[in-house]
C-alpha cells in the first residue's frame, strides 16, 4: 500500500460508482486503482433486491470486476441482524430476491403466517393484499424490520416509491415503528467494516448522500467523503450539523495511489477503535 498506512474503503455505488446504467467518469480507474495498490474496498448498497453476486456481475459488466466478497447488501445486514436476534426464526417478507436469499443462507424459513419478523424491502411486485396481511401480522405480535428508510430509489424511467415509504404505511396503520438495519444503520455500517477487515480508524466512507452515507460514516467514527455526483449538493450541506471530512466532485478526483489521499485523511485516533485481541487490551490495560 503507497499512501503510507493502512486505509480500507466503504464505498456507496448509485451515484458514486455509476447513474442508472452509466459509469460515473474516473469511476472505473478509481476502483483500479485500489486493486493495484491492495487496498481493501467493499460497495456497500441500500437495495435489498439482488444478491451480492447479481450486484458484483453488474459492476463487472459496467466495467469494474469485482467479486462477491466486493459487495455488501442491507439485505445481508438484516439477515445476519436477525440470525443473532433469533436463531432459525421465520419471516414473512415483502421483497425480491436478494433478501430472500439472504434469510435462507442465513437459516431463515419464509413463512405466510404467524411469523417472528414482517421483513420489508424494495419490491415491485407490492399488492396491497400483502401489505393488508403484515399489517395483521404486526398487529398479532410479529416484529417489524425495514431493510433500510430509503423513501424512494432512481430507476431508468424515473423514482419509485423505495423500502421507507413501504414500510411507512404499514407502520401507520399499527403505531408500531420498524427498526431499520440498513444505511446509516450502525449495525449495517459496523458489519460491513468488520467485514472488511478494518479498525474504526482504518475505514473511510464513500457517498454521494448525506443523510445516509455520511451520516452512517460519522456515527461510527469513520472518515467520510461526499461526493456531489449523486443525491446531496454542496450548497445542501448548510443543513446538517455534521460534515464530512472531504467534498469532492466525484471519485475521480480521488487518486488511491497517491500520498495526498493520506495528508488530506489521516489516519484517525485509535482509541476509539475496537481491539482485535481481547486478551492484547486487557493485559495492555491491566
Amino acid at each position: 500500500m503507497t499512501i503510507g498506512t493502512r486505509k480500507g474503503f466503504l464505498i456507496d455505488m448509485d451515484g458514486v460508482i455509476y447513474r442508472s446504467h452509466e459509469l460515473i467518469p474516473g469511476a472505473a480507474e478509481f476502483i483500479a486503482g485500489l486493486r493495484r495498490s491492495k487496498i481493501p474496498f467493499m460497495f456497500l448498497t441500500n437495495n435489498s433486491q439482488r444478491t451480492r453476486r447479481d450486484v458484483a456481475m453488474k459492476l463487472t459488466r459496467m466495467g469494474i470486476p469485482v467479486e462477491d466478497k466486493h459487495i455488501f447488501t442491507c439485505a445481508m445486514a438484516t439477515a445476519r441482524f436477525l440470525a443473532s436476534q433469533k436463531p432459525h426464526g421465520t419471516a414473512y417478507v415483502i421483497g425480491e430476491g436478494g433478501l430472500l436469499n439472504a434469510l435462507h443462507s442465513n437459516g431463515y424459513a419464509i413463512v405466510d403466517r404467524s411469523p417472528d419478523y414482517v421483513v420489508v424491502g424494495e419490491g415491485r411486485t407490492l399488492s396491497f393484499e400483502m401489505l393488508e396481511q403484515a399489517v395483521q401480522m404486526v398487529l398479532d405480535g410479529a416484529k417489524l424490520i425495514a431493510t433500510n428508510l430509503d423513501p424512494n430509489c432512481p430507476t431508468n424511467s424515473g423514482t419509485r416509491p423505495g423500502c421507507g415509504a413501504i414500510v411507512s404505511l404499514i407502520e401507520k396503520a399499527t403505531g408500531i415503528q420498524a427498526f431499520s438495519v440498513g444505511k446509516p444503520s450502525p449495525v449495517m455500517m459496523r458489519m460491513a467494516r468488520k467485514e472488511l477487515g478494518m479498525a474504526t480508524s482504518e475505514t473511510i466512507m464513500i457517498g454521494d448522500t448525506m443523510e445516509t452515507d455520511i451520516q452512517g460514516g460519522v456515527q461510527m467514527g469513520y472518515k467520510t467523503i461526499l461526493v456531489l455526483s449523486g443525491g446531496s449538493k454542496r450548497e445542501d450541506l448548510t443543513k446538517f450539523a455534521y460534515q464530512p471530512d472531504l467534498v469532492i466532485d466525484s471519485v475521480a478526483d480521488l487518486d488511491a495511489e497517491a500520498g495526498l489521499l493520506h495528508s488530506i485523511l489521516p489516519t484517525m485516533n485509535r482509541e476509539d477503535d475496537t481491539p482485535h485481541d481481547l486478551r492484547e487490551w486487557a493485559m495492555a490495560h491491566a
